[in-house]
């Protein structure tokens, strides 16, 4: 179905080249050369704020009426939104406050101080920074410039897809792979691709942690997501927007998830081309690229990928580089039994071969066998990793697999070496809340002293979430009380008492 005219129109007639420029289309070679088609990459994280969002800012307030203008503009924003209406509002002299949540990067931060605006820090996620910017608008006559849901904001925001179409050619193109959130991008893009080519597939790609639009498409309605994942915090929204969700509903073809680590995954192979260095949100559409492509068996196609920001903490980069070599199935990880003798590790290396081990973590635990965390180096992806763990356990070595065990990769990974001879009654769990000064005083305060703590592991690697995993002592007769307890706790928290890292490492 086609979009109505009227969005060519805004889209043509939108105000955004006075600040934007028109980001290149990059050949991604060595991704390309990979998985066999022709891979292009937008470079919005080119633009001056390093983000696409700066087009559709921009294009809101410059059509703003002139009484408007002298009140001055409103935002909420987890950054990238937020320093595009700052840039815009300098530059047509106007007054901004943004609203931005406390775990906002202080890149993000630092940017809007330095283009004039206001900022008040409110809520640990986008929508309570939202509500809280809504009633300042009101209360001070100010106009919200909403981040998506605003048909001038999308109509800026779709002067990607004319670039596009003029650089690429709408006829050779396959599809285009766009990051969502709210949904204005999605929205301005599809609507001009299928009002011009229909046949142009576009496919939205979402966190798996906070997928809004994907289940509002599901569902045949807006949806109120319970939680979302911050560490793709450019796109952490709990629900997609009215107006982006009708045309999506339109328009968009399909709707991906990825995982962190295939987020991470994909930053590395956008540094791997271009030396450049995408925020989580920006690399999600060359993460949802290399799914499909995977999925499709797709060869020789010409597919587009939009870089949507270059916003991201440098202390984040330790974590992105560990999940990295994870999300791309470069990396295995394991645990072994193995004899306790000496040379036993001579001869589990022996059968491992000559691969590269890329962490060995050993604990004793008894006269007859030691267990080991060991990750080791693939070549070939998940085959390779199959044909490891054949060979180990042909040798006689038990193996569980970890690769995709959370606690495994945040946690054991750190402590094996402290497993516990007799801890009577313990029960352990693994907690996130979001990471800011005191968060984990705040946790620890919040835990109390009603039950004794008999494993505590905290470690905090640059991620928007602080995860802490707590082995607790809880008798047979308090698990009704403890189990309250944790209900009424505002935290995320799993219960990892027969997870097998722990049973075979910390118990």
């Amino acid at each position: 179905m086609r979009m109505p005219s009227r969005y060519i129109e805004k889209i043509l007639k939108a105000k955004v080249y006075d600040v934007a420029i028109e980001s290149p289309l990059d050949v991604m070679a060595n991704l390309s050369n990979r998985f066999g088609n022709n891979i292009l990459l937008k470079r919005e994280d080119l633009q001056p704020v390093f983000s696409f969002k700066l087009r559709g800012a921009y294009n809101k307030i410059a059509n703003l009426p002139d009484a408007a203008k002298r009140n001055g503009v409103i935002t909420a924003s987890a950054g990238n939104h937020a320093q595009g209406v700052a840039l815009a509002a300098q530059r047509l002299g106007i007054r901004a406050l943004i609203v931005m949540p406390k775990t906002t990067p202080d890149i993000k931060i630092h940017s809007v101080r330095n283009f004039g605006a206001n900022i008040i820090l409110h809520g640990d996620a986008y929508d309570e920074a939202y509500q809280h910017a809504l009633e300042l608008s009101k209360r001070d006559l100010m106009t919200f410039v909403h981040p998506y849901d605003d048909p001038d904001v999308i109509a800026g925001q779709g002067t990607i897809a004319m670039e596009i179409l003029r650089q690429a050619g709408g006829d050779s193109l396959h599809a285009i792979f766009i990051p969502v959130g709210g949904g204005g991008l999605i929205a301005g893009i599809s609507a001009y691709v299928k009002y011009l080519f229909p046949k142009i597939k576009i496919i939205g790609v979402e966190p798996s942690d906070a997928p809004s639009m994907y289940r509002a498409l599901a569902e045949g309605r807006r949806v109120v997501l319970d939680q979302v994942g911050i560490f793709a915090d450019g796109v952490a929204v709990r629900q997609a927007g009215e107006e982006p969700f009708r045309i999506a509903q339109q328009c968009v073809d399909e709707i991906l998830l990825v995982s962190t680590d295939e987020i991470c995954a994909a930053i590395k192979d956008i540094f791997d081309d271009t030396r450049s260095i995408a925020e989580p949100a920006g690399a999600l559409a060359v993460a949802g690229l290399k799914l499909y492509v995977e999925r499709e068996n797709l060869r020789d196609a010409n597919l587009v990928a939009i870089d949507s920001g270059a916003n991201v903490n440098f202390d984040r980069l330790r974590h992105i580089s560990e999940r990295a070599e994870v999300g791309e199935k470069t990396e295995a990880i394991l645990a072994v039994s193995i004899p306790e003798r000496p040379g036993s590790f001579r001869v589990f290396c022996d059968v491992i071969g000559h691969r590269s081990v890329t962490e060995f973590n050993y604990r004793y635990s008894d006269t007859s066998e030691a267990k080991v965390f060991v990750g080791i180096r693939l070549r070939r992806g998940v085959a390779e990793k199959e044909e490891i763990t054949d060979c180990l356990l042909k040798a006689g070595y038990p193996v569980v697999d970890l690769t995709d065990n959370e606690m495994a990769k945040l946690h054991v990974r750190h402590m094996v070496g402290g497993k516990a001879l007799s801890v009577d009654h313990e029960v352990v769990y693994r907690f996130e809340f979001p990471e800011r000064p005191g968060a984990l005083l705040r946790f620890l305060t919040t835990m109390g002293e009603r039950w004794n703590i008999s494993l505590f592991h905290y470690r905090n690697h640059g991620a928007a979430y602080g995860r802490v995993l707590v082995g607790i002592q809880v008798p047979d007769e308090d698990k009704q009380e403890f189990q309250t307890f944790l209900d009424d706790l505002h935290y995320v928290y799993c219960d990892e008492t027969t997870n097998p890292a722990y049973k075979l490492f910390l118990s």
